[in-house]
């Protein structure tokens, strides 16, 4: 069983950057591909980015394409988000998602580990 646990969450002003991490226990970290999705109040959860375990193809969604950034660090078992340029309509809820598939996709479906979530909040 793989647990996540997001981190990196807060309120800032529109252009600000933030950077999100979701550190993973419980399993073998670099054979899980990783996620990150987001949910903004009264819409559905959305994918955001993702970077597969097996040939590290990395994939964003097309709103956050240019000013978002993930990675990973195997040893410490993290994977992150780096968010700059951010704006308002990236205000949501940011989740941490893992799934023994080797490919990313893009459905919610596809993963079977979740974090709790950390809010982020952009003002204007």
């Amino acid at each position: 069983q793989v647990q996540l646990v997001e981190s990196g969450g807060g309120l800032v002003q529109a252009v600000d950057s933030l950077r999100l991490s979701c550190a993973a226990s419980g399993g073998t970290f670099s054979t899980y591909t990783m996620a990150w999705f987001r949910q903004a109040p009264g819409k559905e959860r959305e994918f955001v980015s993702g970077i597969s375990w097996a040939s590290g193809r990395i994939t964003y969604a097309d709103s956050v394409k240019g000013r978002f950034a993930i990675s990973r660090d195997n040893a410490k078992n993290t994977v992150y988000l780096q968010m700059d340029s951010l704006k308002p309509e990236d205000t949501a809820v940011y989740y941490c998602a893992a799934t023994v598939h080797g490919v990313v996709l893009r459905t919610t479906q596809y993963y079977s580990y979740w974090g709790q979530g950390t809010h982020v909040t952009v003002s204007s």
